[in-house]
């Protein structure tokens, strides 16, 4: 069987994709997974300037540029060191240095909204503009980056399903247990890449931009809340088809994604509750004083 074709034999298309649209040498150029990165940020400076011209983001362009700078590190910073916190703290304990290693790849979603999530409260205090606003708008900027990290993953071939037969099953030579192991031999998986990445970037996109841009304001850190609690809802729905890292234990019967989530799902529960709240006893001191007038 040949990788990158159909046969009717097996039926399943054999992964034959290269992680690089560029390659200079054998382990130098330009990869897709650092252009998925790349192309995010850009569409989230993009947005940012639209929100700001049609009055929805107090961001001038300065305040822009600072939040764009101050969001790229902490979602690399906290990517990275999420990672080895959270998947490989074992590697990380033997091998210190080994944080800097980012050509080996691992990055980790969770630890990147950790990091984003403290930068943005130093931006917030800096710029003396309200935290619950300023994540509001920069969960708005995120699912783009999740969409296109997603898709890079798929043409790395990794992070790949659970074995299935179902017609859209995909053969990765990546995840054979031996490099001599035949490719009649290699069972066909679910695309989980690509189930996350519509549930994770395309859905929550769609989602997150219909609620911005309501003509009744959400109460301030409301969206905040709803992303991150769709994220872990989508997110853990999606693993049920992600094949376990064999080096990662589970933890509750849950894979380690599965297990985060839950922590994103209740912060996101406490974010909505406590925004509605604020949100009523503003309203209530409001018409008090108003009325006392």
């Amino acid at each position: 069987m040949r990788p990158g074709l159909y046969n009717p034999f097996f039926a399943y298309w054999v992964h034959d994709l290269s992680p690089f649209l560029i390659r200079f040498t054998e382990n130098v150029g330009i990869r897709y997974y650092g252009l998925a990165y790349v192309l995010g940020f850009l569409i989230a400076a993009y947005l940012l300037r639209l929100y700001f011209k049609y009055r929805r983001s107090p961001f001038d362009p300065e305040q822009q540029q600072q939040i764009m700078m101050w969001g790229i590190i902490g979602v690399l910073v906290g990517g990275r060191i999420g990672y080895m916190l959270l998947y490989d703290i074992h590697g990380l304990l033997s091998d210190p240095l080994s944080l800097f290693a980012v050509w080996r790849g691992g990055m980790s979603s969770h630890g990147g909204f950790i990091g984003v999530i403290l930068v943005l409260w130093i931006f917030a205090r800096r710029t003396g503009q309200s935290f619950l606003l300023t994540g509001d708008i920069a969960v708005t900027l995120m699912p783009a980056g999740l969409f296109l990290g997603r898709i890079a993953n798929f043409i790395n071939g990794e992070l790949w399903g659970k074995v299935t037969t179902v017609p859209w099953a995909v053969i990765f030579p990546k995840s054979a247990f031996t490099a001599a192991t035949p490719l009649e031999e290699i069972p066909p998986r679910h695309p989980s890449q690509l189930y996350e990445a519509v549930f994770e970037g395309l859905f929550l996109a769609v989602w997150v931009q219909l609620r911005f841009w309501r003509k009744t304001l959400l109460p301030k850190g409301q969206l905040s809340g709803e992303f991150l609690l769709l994220y872990a809802v989508l997110r853990i729905f999606a693993e049920i088809f992600r094949e376990p890292d064999r080096s990662i234990s589970l933890i509750l019967g849950l894979s380690r994604g599965q297990f985060y989530s839950l922590f994103l799902a209740l912060g996101g529960i406490i974010l909505i509750v406590f925004s509605r709240y604020a949100a009523k006893k503003d309203t209530l001191l409001f018409r008090k004083n108003v009325k006392i007038g």
